[in-house]
């Protein structure tokens, strides 16, 4: 059975509950075992036991959350040891225009740099699922196809 954990850090809860439709998009993928670890407790060495990591965070100053940012920063003495893995990333803000593709891509330059294999979609959040507050129908729609997505790509590469 493939391993996919969907990490993530959410003060308001707006984060998390992205993180839930996440993991219903990867359990739709037959094959795969889905966990949800909050970052705080979960650790890099942990993650070399999973064959996909999508990592969401909240949008703080155009950036990752300082928890998520800690991960990678910790993460460091396994570099090389992700590659192949693959990834992918979500993430919340309070206001459009807030930041939510720049965090993305932080969280994306973090796990490129470890070698992991992320991969794009042509249609809507061509990077990763935004939400702006609370996930609505079309941020919940977004987050079930990266799931699904991570969740099938997992299943042909490994």
């Amino acid at each position: 059975m493939k391993k996919i954990a969907i990490i993530y850090y959410s003060k308001s809860g707006n984060t998390e509950a992205m993180a839930r439709v996440v993991a219903q998009g990867a359990e739709s993928v037959a094959g795969v075992l889905v966990e949800i670890k909050a970052v705080v407790d979960f650790s890099p060495e942990e993650a070399l036991g999973y064959d996909g990591l999508i990592f969401g965070s909240p949008t703080y100053y155009g950036s990752m959350a300082h928890e998520m940012k800690k991960f990678f920063d910790d993460s460091v003495i396994y570099h090389g040891k992700f590659s192949g893995k693959v990834g992918g990333a979500f993430s919340s803000a309070a206001n459009i225009g807030g930041g939510n593709e720049t965090t993305i891509m932080g969280i994306l330059n973090a796990i490129m740099i470890h070698g992991m294999i992320v991969e794009g979609t042509h249609i809507g959040d061509h990077f990763g699922p935004v939400s702006i507050g609370a996930p609505d129908e079309r941020a919940r729609l977004q987050c079930l196809a990266l799931g699904k997505r991570v969740a099938e790509l997992v299943k042909k590469l490994k």
